[in-house]
């Protein structure tokens, strides 16, 4: 059956397209979540109507996830520090949402975890390549730098406390 889409709908094409879906897909999951409606001849009249419209809406958005781009290639990298332990492994592994948290954080606007991409996970020091997909075309790429928590390794931390407790006594 065919149906014209209200949003775009991953795998299925974007908002005023014309495709083919099944009766159960288009009864189950595109009416409910209004993401798509019969193309009957009235339907089809109201697509041409509202075109300029949704073309606009898309024009819109692409701008803002591009200006968006920007600002985040602009930081160059964030920081993010962390706990190590011997060898210099950290505990555990900084996730995407640390490094949304830190981007949003940096750049005052909403960044959602699942936007990251990293060509490795980060599991030591050192400096990692990230990508935040925003758009289907628009990508904004900066560098995580990952610190020892407090910047000194394990070893001296502990000898630290030892020398201040030697020098209050």
């Amino acid at each position: 059956m065919k149906v014209i889409l209200q949003q775009t709908v991953l795998k299925l094409g974007k908002a005023g397209d014309i495709v083919e879906a099944s009766a159960g897909y288009y009864r189950n999951f595109l009416q409910p979540r209004k993401l798509a409606v019969l193309a009957t001849d009235g339907t089809l009249k109201k697509r041409e109507e509202d075109l300029a419209v949704i073309q606009k809406k898309a024009e819109a958005a692409h701008q803002a996830a591009q200006d968006l781009a920007d600002k985040i290639s602009a930081l160059g990298s964030v920081k993010v520090t962390a706990r190590v332990g011997e060898g210099g492994k950290l505990y555990g592994k900084i996730t995407h949402k640390e490094i949304a948290q830190m981007i949003e954080d940096a750049v005052g606007a909403p960044i959602d975890k699942r936007l990251i991409k990293t060509d490795e996970d980060v599991h030591s020091i050192g400096t990692f390549k990230v990508y935040v997909k925003l758009a289907p075309e628009v990508q904004a790429e900066l560098n995580c730098e990952v610190s020892i928590e407090g910047g000194s390794p394990p070893s001296s931390a502990k000898a630290a406390p030892v020398e201040a407790e030697a020098v209050e006594a």
